[in-house]
C-alpha cells in the first residue's frame, strides 16, 4: 500500500484514503459469506439402526411399495389414492406385528411438492422399516460411470 502525506509543496491532503476502508469492508464481507448457513431443501428422515448380528433369522415381513408417478399420483401397491388414504393405510399397516417394510419408489419425473408432502407423512406417521429402492435403475455402470443416466 502506498501512502503520502499530502502534496510536496507542505500543505495537508484534503482527501481522505479509502484503501484501508475497503480492506476492513472486504474482510467483513468474507466473514459473513462464512457465517451465513447454507440453504437446503430437504426433509430429514430418521432411519432405524441396523439390528446386531444374531444366529437367528429376522421374521419375514410383507411389504408395501409406495410410488410417485411422473403426474404426482401416489399409489400403494399399485392402487392410486390421495394423502388421506395414504395415511389411513400407513396405519393399518403399523397395527400388523411385525411391522411391514414399506418401500418408497417415486419415479425420476414425480413432482417434488408430492414426494415431500409423502415423506413427511411417512416421518410423522412413526414408520420403522422403512427404504427407498429402484434408485438403481437411474445410474449407469458401465465406461462412462461419472454421469448419472436419467431414462
Amino acid at each position: 500500500m502506498a501512502m503520502s502525506g499530502g502534496k510536496d509543496d507542505g500543505s495537508p491532503m484534503m482527501e481522505i484514503n479509502t484503501t484501508p476502508l475497503i480492506d476492513v469492508m472486504l474482510v467483513l464481507l468474507i466473514m459473513f459469506i462464512i457465517t451465513i448457513p447454507v440453504a437446503t431443501h430437504s426433509v430429514d428422515i430418521d432411519l432405524p439402526a441396523p439390528a446386531p448380528p444374531s444366529n437367528v433369522p429376522p421374521p419375514k415381513r410383507d411389504k408395501n411399495i409406495l410410488s410417485v408417478d411422473p403426474n404426482g399420483t401416489i399409489t400403494w401397491n399399485g392402487q392410486g389414492l390421495n394423502e388421506s388414504g395414504l395415511v389411513f393405510q400407513i396405519e393399518e399397516s403399523l397395527k400388523i406385528k411385525p411391522e411391514p417394510e414399506l418401500q418408497f419408489q417415486p419415479d425420476a419425473q414425480a413432482p417434488y411438492e408430492t414426494t415431500a408432502r409423502v415423506l413427511r407423512i411417512i416421518k410423522g406417521s412413526g414408520v420403522t422399516a422403512f427404504g427407498f429402492v429402484g434408485n438403481e435403475q437411474y445410474y449407469y455402470f458401465g465406461k462412462d460411470a461419472a454421469e448419472p443416466a436419467l431414462k
